[in-house]
């Protein structure tokens, strides 16, 4: 699922998917840059659900106290055994100005604080361990240090120092990152280049094979693919962009034919996932729909009435999207946001009392639509009815700042919980969305920006964000 906005909106959320990895691939060596100022080991051992840290002096586990870390990491993938836990560790990747923390939620503690200069952005790369990190020259990987492994009928769980790989996917201006079908799209708004990886082939000393599509022009875009192979492209320019491609899948030379195209999305931008393999992208007057291989335009009712964020969830055939009507406004704080039924085609505005940014929209594990509020509160509705469910008390009212790089409140969902970051008190809060209530507040060293995580799981294949 997807949650975009403005001149370079946040790169979607990928679907997090897990291939196992046999014991000639395990834990791959981590290339690191610098991690800064923290006692790994100790925090490490935390994370291992009570088991007793590893001796072995494998690098980038609890056994590692005093080593360096980017010296550790030149290890052979044979040698990194990591720390074994009693279950999957899910982990948290927040940037800051000129870096990133990684967060264990299990204990709220900091495993790793990563330096890297400039404005960065993160999206799960796909496969339940590695975060994109979208930064000068292309995305770069990112090792959170949680992980599967198969054995027999169960899995057994591991963490390791994560790390800032040296492996980068080029890119001139690195955009949208989708993972859909286990397959992550890369966009590259520089070039209009697409470029795709199976994320479960992620490790080891060099990047996954990848293969490249490259679209008419160069424009802010997206590409999605599906789980039969085909790919949704947008299409455009840098000054307009309103046309979108469904490709077959590729032939023997790589080629790929257009099956259905449309022009019909004035200011495409973003996209979404739901129930049934149904994609939508937006448009500054509705939606554009591609289901079963056609384009079906649904309209706002307004003649100006853009949807430039959307959040699907493979439980629900409804999208969560946002909605603003005001074409003249340097920014709009907008009252009123969308669910759009891709199986009727049905739109609906539900109007609130309060607003939100591009980065307040996410889905729950159930298919709940999940709104972070300028009002302090995660909203909880009933993606069918638009109803809402619950209202948590969460942070201090805010307002969306005018430039949107700027830190505001943020949210990430993974299942039955949702993580909002605090930027005014540094903080990061659990909630728990069964109960609708908050379940812990842990402290940070940065304000934090962008938020993202991944599972550890083996089973990681569900929707996130």
């Amino acid at each position: 699922m997807t949650i975009t906005e403005n001149a370079h909106p946040p790169i979607s959320s990928p679907r997090r998917s897990f291939a196992p990895r046999g014991p000639a691939s395990r834990a791959p060596a981590l290339r690191a840059t610098a991690l800064t100022g923290l006692a790994l080991a100790a925090t490490l051992a935390l994370v291992s659900c009570g088991g007793a840290p590893s001796t072995s002096g494998a690098p980038g586990t609890a056994g590692t106290e005093g080593a360096n870390p980017s010296a550790s990491h030149a290890a052979s993938a044979d040698d990194h055994e990591g720390t074994e836990a009693e279950s999957a560790q899910s982990r948290l990747v927040i940037t800051h100005d000129g870096g990133m923390t990684v967060l264990d939620t299990g204990t709220g503690k900091a495993v790793a604080n990563v330096d890297l200069k400039g404005f960065n952005r993160v999206n799960p790369a796909g496969d339940g361990r590695h975060v994109l990190v979208s930064t000068t020259g292309g995305f770069q990987v990112l090792d959170a240090g949680t992980w599967s492994e198969p054995h027999g009928e169960h899995h057994h769980y591991f963490t390791g120092t994560p790390a800032l790989e040296e492996l980068k996917f080029p890119a001139t201006t690195p955009g949208h990152a989708v993972n859909h079908g286990g397959v992550t799209a890369l966009f590259d708004d520089g070039t209009g280049t697409v470029n795709t990886f199976t994320p479960s082939e992620l490790g080891g000393d060099s990047l996954p094979p990848t293969q490249e599509y490259k679209t008419s022009a160069a424009h802010h875009g997206v590409a999605v693919q599906l789980a039969n192979s085909q790919m949704l492209i947008t299409e455009g320019t840098s000054e307009s962009r309103n046309g979108a491609k469904l490709l077959a899948a590729p032939d023997a030379k790589g080629a790929r034919a257009v099956l259905a195209e449309s022009s019909d999305c004035p200011g495409v931008h973003g996209e979404a996932t739901a129930k049934g393999e149904a994609l939508v992208l937006g448009c500054e007057d509705g939606l554009l729909l591609i289901k079963d291989a056609t384009f079906t335009k649904i309209a706002s009712p307004d003649a100006y009435g853009r949807i430039g964020n959307q959040a699907g969830s493979d439980a629900s055939t409804v999208v969560l999207g946002d909605y603003k009507k005001d074409k003249n406004a340097e920014l709009e704080r907008p009252k009123t946001f969308s669910l759009t039924d891709t199986a009727t085609g049905k739109l609906t505005l539900v109007p609130i009392d309060y607003s939100y940014s591009f980065r307040s929209l996410a889905r729950g594990g159930d298919g709940a639509a999940l709104m972070l509020g300028t009002d302090g509160k995660l909203h909880i509705y009933n993606p069918e009815t638009g109803k809402e469910s619950a209202a948590v008390d969460i942070v201090a009212p805010w307002e969306e700042p005018l430039d949107w790089q700027q830190p505001r409140p943020a949210i990430f969902a993974d299942g039955t919980v949702a993580y909002v970051s605090d930027p005014a008190k540094k903080l990061v809060h659990t909630v728990d969305l069964a109960s609708a209530k908050v379940s812990a507040s842990y402290p940070l060293d940065h304000i934090p920006n962008e938020i993202t995580g991944v599972s550890g799981e083996a089973d990681a294949a569900h929707a996130a964000h």
